[in-house]
């Protein structure tokens, strides 16, 4: 049979395509081995037009394999093309779509199956003659030989590289700057600076409420920096109340804020780090509350409620003058971080593998630091964790009572296999507390040493509050100050018995009794809880407070300042709070219930509205009308003269803006405000009325105060206000006029 002749069948068929007959295998192996096929003819394409036909079959094919099988129909009725492998599919250009085939688009080319030309199906894949495998067909994704490489197999090759270790903690911070803690944090602090308006708009010249308190704690955060890099020895002998000793122990002394005095120096510097600090302060409120709620199993909108309530409840307003009053925000923060530690939440109980002896330490080291602020709110807090520790104690004593044992004594001598708290737990337990003690009884020792008060019980029996006052704001309050002005003028001292909480927040804390996230049992807890913290706060005026309140505050000196039972208002807030977070988050999953059967599944405007209402009325209600006077500018004397000395002229009140002005140079001072040493005060007042004369700065001089400062600008409608007209040749002193003031060297 010749190379021209098609190959048939015996019953004149088309043989199968790809096969040869016997007789022709020997003489395709005899062409291979004589000659190669020609490269011409290999390399020739065939018409591209169907209806055309090449004129020699065998210039088409190479020698050695088998003629094609030619079909009898076409596919429009013409002879079919020679069927041939599929070549692999290069990757389409760029701007160039790809087929339906998933072969680019050629320019100016027919792309279906029916316009396709023969040609590019005859081509082999490696080359002429070269066939990819035994059986003739190409390999999957081989070019030919002497082709350029495929540019699109360069991007395919590239392997995906792992972030670095900055690109990773890029990362990280990225993400932590916008968690739920982070964005609380932030809003916190917003929220802080809009209550708390205008204590920003100037803060170096005013300071909150009146120029008494607030001058004075500005003078004692300064003195605790001050002292601290100086000699640290010497930090309760303040440069006030010369030439007593202990003074630093005159009041709550601050010293968890000492750190933050080592910046700046001076007058000025100390308003305007009082002013940060008491901004940051109501921020740290806000925050320890929420993460306290949240701890306890609320979520966002009902925990956020809860802290505005309890950061800016009306009461607080009237303590804006006390510093260590409104830091408070470390309690509900270190609560918090003891029960993240333990695991414990009040919606879902004791969870063992969220347990944290990081977090417990943290929780004790931050109601260490609550301690080191000042006792007035740091002993209450002691016996509300002493409460705790015995709370756990009674719950891991259970524990062990409970065991499967039918023999008492080996259920409670015998340990539990899984103790309740674990030895990390108990050991951290055991060192914080013993630190948090430690702490205390070092701070406690100055305070000691001051002298009782007389009129210690008569003092808390005058500041107990009538039931009456929860239901009466401050004059501070911008809603309901001059609303309450007639029932507020029915109380013994306005100032601390204005202890209204927010109507607001009553109403959602009884909402929170009728329905609630929290469970029966644990609202009937709070309910408890608040009603006992009420007592506590009536002070006297409840069963004489023989078995209340006397017996927990009234045996400590009258320097722990435990005379005021209204500020346990504060305890009062928070447990009315967590019952309000019950009731908000009950009412946001229905509402949550509800949207989900709208289409599409989300809130409209007036169910969103209604979830913040609640968050609205708390806020409004603890909006502040606080007044924000001005500091009187330094003398420039007091820049100058040392001391011991004595400033003229000298009050109650305008000798705590005097200690502020001693920032500068903090040279003692026989002036000192506010309550502390208060006979020792007045009889000094007393004996130096009518300087200068001979039984005045004999005085003077026996008490060591070697010099008198008057201000002239400051004398006027006193008993000094011809003071620095009087000779006083006579008197063996001298005198020194400067622009702002005279003063009086005693010799």
């Amino acid at each position: 049979m010749s190379e021209q002749e098609e190959p048939t069948s015996p019953a004149g068929e088309v043989a199968p395509a790809g096969k040869t007959t016997a007789a022709e295998k020997p003489a395709g192996k005899a062409a291979l081995a004589e000659k190669p096929a020609d490269k011409a003819a290999l390399t020739e394409k065939p018409a591209d037009k169907a209806g055309e036909k090449p004129a020699d079959k065998a210039a088409e094919k190479p020698a050695g394999k088998a003629a094609e099988p030619r079909r009898r129909f076409g596919f429009f009725g013409g002879r079919a093309k020679p069927a041939a492998p599929a070549p692999a599919i290069p990757a389409p250009r760029t701007g160039e779509p790809p087929t339906k085939t998933g072969k680019p688009a050629e320019t100016g080319k027919p792309t279906t199956e029916t316009d396709k030309p023969a040609a590019e199906s005859d081509k082999p894949a490696d080359g002429p003659g070269k066939p990819a495998t035994k059986d003739g067909k190409p390999k999957p994704g081989q070019r030919p030989p002497g082709a350029p490489p495929d540019p699109w197999t360069v991007f395919a090759a590239i392997p995906e590289q792992p972030p670095g270790r900055i690109r990773r903690g890029l990362r990280a911070a990225g993400r932590s700057l916008i968690h739920e803690y982070p964005l609380a944090t932030y809003a916190s602090v917003l929220l802080a600076v809009l209550m708390t308006w205008p204590t920003l708009r100037y803060p170096l010249n005013t300071l909150p409420q009146d120029l008494a308190d607030p001058a004075r704690q500005a003078w004692q955060i300064a003195w605790g920096g001050n002292v601290l890099i100086a000699d640290p020895v010497q930090l309760w002998q303040s440069n006030a109340y010369f030439p007593l000793v202990n003074t630093y122990a005159y009041g709550d002394s601050l010293l968890g804020y000492t750190p933050f005095a080592l910046l700046g120096d001076g007058p000025v510097a100390a308003v305007l780090r009082y002013n940060l600090l008491f901004v940051a302060a109501h921020a740290l409120l806000a925050l320890g509350a929420y993460a306290l709620v949240r701890q306890l199993g609320a979520r966002p909108t009902g925990a956020a409620v809860a802290a505005v309530a309890f950061a800016y409840a009306p009461w607080r307003l009237a303590q804006e003058g006390h510093l260590d009053i409104v830091s408070a925000g470390a309690i509900p923060l270190a609560l918090a971080m003891l029960a993240r530690g333990h695991g414990w939440s009040l919606r879902y109980g004791m969870r063992p593998k969220h347990r944290s002896a990081g977090w417990a330490a943290a929780g004790w080291m931050v109601a260490t630091w609550q301690i080191t602020l000042g006792f007035a709110l740091g002993i209450p807090f002691a016996y509300v964790l002493g409460l705790i520790l015995v709370a756990l104690e009674i719950a891991g004593l259970i524990h062990r009572v409970r065991r499967p044992e039918h023999k008492l004594l080996d259920r409670f001598l015998r340990a539990p296999v899984k103790p309740l708290l674990g030895w990390q737990l108990m050991a951290t337990n055991t060192i914080g507390a013993s630190l948090f003690l430690a702490v205390g009884m070092v701070i406690a020792v100055p305070y000691l040493r001051q002298p009782d008060s007389p009129t210690r019980l008569q003092e808390i029996d005058f500041f107990s509050p009538p039931l009456q006052s929860l239901l009466i704001g401050p004059a501070e309050s911008g809603i309901w100050g001059a609303a309450h002005e007639t029932p507020r003028a029915s109380l013994g001292w306005p100032a601390e018995m204005s202890l209204l909480p927010g109507f607001a927040l009553y109403a959602l804390a009884l909402a929170g009794l009728a329905f609630s996230v929290w469970k029966l049992r644990h609202r009937m807890m709070l309910m408890v809880a608040v009603t006992l913290a009420v007592v506590l706060t009536l002070g006297t005026n409840y069963l004489g407070g023989h078995y209340t309140y006397l017996p927990l505050f009234g045996h400590f000196p009258a320097a722990f300042d435990q005379r005021i039972p209204g500020r346990l208002m504060l305890w009062v807030t928070l447990l009315l709070a967590i019952l309000a977070a019950g009731a908000v988050d009950d009412f946001v999953r229905r509402a949550r219930h509800l949207a989900a059967q709208r289409v599409p599944p989300w809130p409209g405007p007036w169910l969103r509205l209604a979830m913040l209402t609640p968050l609205l009325l708390v806020a409004v209600e603890g909006w502040n009308n606080t007044a924000h006077p001005t500091v009187p500018q330094q003398p420039a004397a007091m820049r100058t003269v040392n001391g011991p000395m004595l400033v003229l002229p000298t009050a109650e009140l305008s000798d705590q803006t005097v200690q502020l002005w001693s920032t500068s140079k903090f040279e003692q001072l026989a002036n000192g405000g506010g309550r502390f040493a208060a006979a020792r005060q007045a009889e000094l007042r007393s004996r130096v009325a009518s300087f200068p004369d001979a039984g005045s700065i004999e005085y003077l001089r026996s008490i060591g105060v070697g010099t008198v400062l008057l201000l002239r600008d400051q004398v006027d409608g006193t008993s000094w206000e011809r003071a620095g007209d009087i000779p006083v040749d006579a008197l063996n002193i001298q005198r020194e006029d400067l622009p702002d003031a005279v003063v009086f060297r005693l010799g």
